[in-house]
C-alpha cells in the first residue's frame, strides 16, 4: 500500500539490508499495533536481504508468524517464530492479512476510523 520509491509493499523484488528491513518492519508495526494484541520482529528467525519475520498476536489471542517480503505478507506458522507453512495466501498489505484472520481487528479498525471521522465532523 505504501507508494514510496524506497518502500517495499510492491510486487517487485527489493533487496534491503538488515537495517532497512527493520525500518520497514517498524513502519508496519506502528501502522497496526493499536489493532492487535502484540506485533514484533522475530528474534529467532533470521532476516535476509529480501525478507523479515514478524510475530503477531491478534486481539483474539491467536499467534502467527508472518513472512514479509517484496511479494507481500504471508503466514508461515500458527505460533511465533515458526516457518512451517509456505503454501498460504500472500497479502499485498498487512491490513489485508489482518482483515482476513481477525474479526476483532476489523472492529477495532472500524471503531478507530469512526472516532476520527466524528472528531473531524465536530471540528468543522
Amino acid at each position: 500500500m505504501r507508494d514510496e520509491s524506497k518502500g517495499m509493499w510492491h510486487n517487485e523484488e527489493r533487496v534491503l539490508d538488515a537495517d532497512q528491513w527493520r525500518i520497514e518492519a517498524q513502519a508496519i508495526i506502528d501502522d497496526v499495533k493499536a489493532h492487535v494484541k502484540d506485533i514484533r520482529i522475530s528474534e529467532e528467525l533470521q532476516s535476509t536481504n529480501s525478507s523479515i519475520h514478524l510475530n503477531l498476536t491478534t486481539l483474539e489471542n491467536l499467534k502467527f508468524c508472518v513472512h514479509v517480503s517484496s511479494e507481500g505478507f504471508k503466514i508461515t506458522g500458527n505460533q511465533h517464530d515458526t516457518f512451517t507453512n509456505t503454501e498460504n495466501e500472500i497479502y499485498e498489505t498487512p491490513y489485508g492479512l489482518l482483515n482476513s484472520i481477525s474479526p476483532m481487528y476489523r472492529e477495532s479498525f472500524g471503531n478507530s476510523l469512526m472516532s476520527k471521522l466524528n472528531k473531524l465532523s465536530q471540528s468543522q
